[in-house]
């Protein structure tokens, strides 16, 4: 349906209401050259690499560029999705539009990467062209990171600043500790461990890591992280001595938050921990650094160090306990819009 218009006017749609899912990043394929696209655009943001462009563009251009993405490639073979040649992050995020689509009928529920494509800059035209006027940006990232929540916002921003009609917009907070998400955690959590023949002694929470200096300059993903595992913890009634918050993914010679994901997963069998069970709470779905990083390399590094059982629980991707708790957090903060 369309407003009336003075003739020799266009019409103009009727105003609807629009979600867009975002979530990091992608390399469109395993060629190398696409992967050094994707790194090259990723890497260049400031907000994820808060080092002068001076000192930085020479290392990232002449060393990390040319070393990196051969070896990136070949994690990413080991996961990809050939199937629908996706990578996992696309793969699952293109399932959960789908599903939050079901869901919401009535709402344009569109999907895109903050790096690589689809951009946000071409869903929210797209968006538009359907005629929403009223878009909730969904950043997929549990906790605050000025590196994540922050440069979707940046990005969406730069959109908005080139439009003379800009919709209107709003912002998912953070979930880190919201009731819906801890609870789906916990249940996704039960539910593995329940087809287990084993229990694990420890159950470690691994979020991505960040530099040391982002707590330090005030970034509140760290604290969130902390708080996450805590309620998850309590959600699942674990011991404090059998549970552990790590971080992963770090990268290059500078201090990353701690402790290390990886440093853990080697002493615990040293510290009398032989089975052991991982989850990924600052995922929103999984990823090359959960399915490989964490489920392929983490498993072959507790077993070197003389690890007996050791699983890997995914992320809530679009299973039915987790698009439940996005459908609650999204109709939250579409009140007065829907």
């Amino acid at each position: 349906m369309t407003e009336h218009t003075p003739a020799g006017h266009p019409k103009i749609p009727s105003p609807q209401v629009g979600v867009l899912l975002v979530n990091l990043g992608t390399p469109p394929s395993l060629q190398v050259s696409a992967i050094r696209r994707y790194l090259d655009e990723f890497l260049s943001d400031r907000r994820v690499v808060e080092l002068p462009p001076l000192l930085w563009q020479p290392i990232l251009k002449g060393i990390i560029l040319n070393t990196r993405p051969p070896k990136t490639a070949k994690a990413y073979a080991k996961v990809w999705d050939r199937a629908r040649d996706l990578s996992p992050l696309a793969a699952f995020t293109m399932d959960q539009c789908q599903a939050l689509a079901a869901r919401l009928p009535g709402v344009a529920v569109d999907w895109a990467m903050r790096y690589g494509q689809p951009s946000i800059a071409a869903r929210l035209a797209a968006l538009m062209d359907a005629g929403c006027r009223r878009i909730l940006l969904a950043p997929l990232y549990p906790q605050y990171s000025a590196a994540t929540t922050a440069t979707v916002v940046d990005a969406a921003g730069r959109t908005l600043a080139g439009l003379r009609w800009q919709p209107a917009l709003r912002t998912l907070p953070p979930y880190y500790d919201d009731p819906a998400h801890i609870a789906a955690l916990a249940a996704s959590v039960r539910t593995h461990l329940a087809g287990l023949a084993w229990t694990p002694d420890v159950l470690v929470a691994s979020f991505h890591g960040m530099p040391r200096r982002t707590l330090d300059l005030g970034d509140p993903y760290h604290c969130q992280c902390q708080k996450t595992g805590r309620l998850l913890r309590e959600a699942l009634g674990w011991p404090a001595e059998r549970f552990r918050v790590t971080f992963q993914s770090r990268f290059g010679p500078a201090a990353w938050l701690q402790p290390y994901t990886d440093k853990t997963l080697e002493a615990l069998p040293g510290e009398g921990a032989k089975a052991v069970a991982v989850v990924s709470p600052g995922f929103a779905v999984d990823c090359i650094e959960t399915l490989e990083e964490i489920a392929i390399a983490g498993a072959e590094t507790f077993h070197a160090a003389g690890g007996a059982h050791y699983t890997y629980i995914p992320c809530l991707n679009a299973t039915e306990t987790g698009m439940a708790m996005l459908e609650t957090l999204v109709r939250r903060e579409l009140s007065g819009w829907m």
